[in-house]
């Protein structure tokens, strides 16, 4: 049976990926060491996620290692060798403010993590296609020069401007800031597409904007729509930080990203690079989120606003997709925002 080495398997895209790839009669080696518990505290905690995938799937291995430590992968990667046929890397720290405070052990996670897993690849199944979890914060806040408008509940882009459609991987990733964990992951996306294009290696980077579903476990610091679900129905109350809580996110379900990975499994190419989002399909600003979920949940939320933005926040952010629709033209989109959002508020409420 061909294994699936997913890292951060407990976490909102690598649970739906090892759940995806075992319907698809892989045996799943599930890495995820709980760190996001570390992250966030209890509402980061995967473990129900870590006892739902072995509920689930029958070939489900799990490994407690930290991707940190070379040793511990080298042994797992020495154990499955060329039975390994994707490696799906979603292990990160994920947060801008915890990256500030801790740019070490953020930079270890993100940078180091990702090259011994590259390493190793390389050296126990070099064939297999190595598909990076990356973030379109590594554009920096560049999206935040564009020519934008306040309209009443979001910003939006000019009309006539090349990137209305959303923005595409032209986008320059130099002269701008980018916050701590922004740095970290421009690392990791630059070193998965070297493998690619200076070793040969089949990788591809997802730079993705806000990924989202019902596995996820949201906290105040990640997770956007889970965490804001989750504050909306138990408290009643959300606090918006910066921009007048108009600024935009595309939204993609976990399950369409990963359509997207099986996607590039079946073609892969050599160091390439993908906006991976919900693009002009599936959007929305923080106020219109919570206006959906009033609607879903006949509810009223009280709303906080903090005037002060977030270093490298993104004031509006849209994918385009169309280079990767290009390449792969049997990819499909399902999911709509408020698709998305009826259902983690359906799963909250069961």
């Amino acid at each position: 049976m061909s294994v699936a080495l997913i890292t951060g398997s407990c976490g909102l895209v690598g649970s739906e990926a090892s759940l995806f790839f075992s319907k698809k009669g892989f045996e799943i080696v599930g890495i995820d060491n709980n760190t996001r518990k570390f992250f966030f505290g209890k509402d980061g905690d995967i473990s129900w996620v870590k006892s739902k995938l072995k509920r689930e799937i029958k070939k489900y291995n799990h490994f407690d290692i930290d991707i940190r430590n070379y040793q511990s992968l080298e042994k797992l990667f020495r154990k499955y060798k060329n039975k390994i046929s994707v490696i799906i890397h979603c292990a990160a720290q994920p947060s801008h403010d915890w990256a500030k405070n801790k740019p070490f052990i953020d930079f270890d996670i993100n940078a180091k993590g990702t090259l011994n897993l590259l390493e190793l690849t390389k050296i126990f199944c070099p064939n297999s296609p190595f598909i990076f979890m990356s973030t379109n914060k590594v554009y920096g806040d560049n999206p935040n020069f564009l020519p934008l408008v306040e309209k009443k509940t979001r910003w939006e882009i000019k009309n006539n401007h090349s990137y209305k459609n959303g923005i595409d991987e032209s986008m320059s990733i130099d002269n701008c800031t980018h916050s701590f964990f922004g740095a970290s992951k421009v690392y990791s996306d630059l070193i998965v597409q070297e493998y690619g294009k200076n070793i040969g290696l089949k990788t591809a980077c997802f730079r993705a904007g806000c990924i989202t579903g019902p596995n996820h476990s949201g906290a105040k610091l990640h997770g956007f729509l889970s965490y804001l679900v989750k504050a909306s129905l138990k408290e009643k109350k959300y606090t918006l930080i910066g921009y007048k809580g108009k600024q935009v996110r595309d939204n993609i379900h976990s399950h369409d990203l990963i359509s997207c990975f099986w996607e590039f499994f079946k073609k892969p190419s050599r160091g390439e690079i993908y906006n991976a989002g919900g693009g002009r399909f599936s959007n929305c600003s923080i106020i219109e989120a919570i206006q959906i979920i009033e609607s879903i949940a006949k509810i009223k939320i009280k709303k906080t606003f903090v005037k002060k933005n977030r270093i490298g926040d993104h004031i509006w952010y849209i994918s385009n997709m169309k280079k990767f629709k290009k390449h792969y033209p049997g990819w499909k989109q399902k999911y709509s925002t408020k698709k998305i959002l009826s259902e983690i508020i359906e799963v909250f409420n069961s």
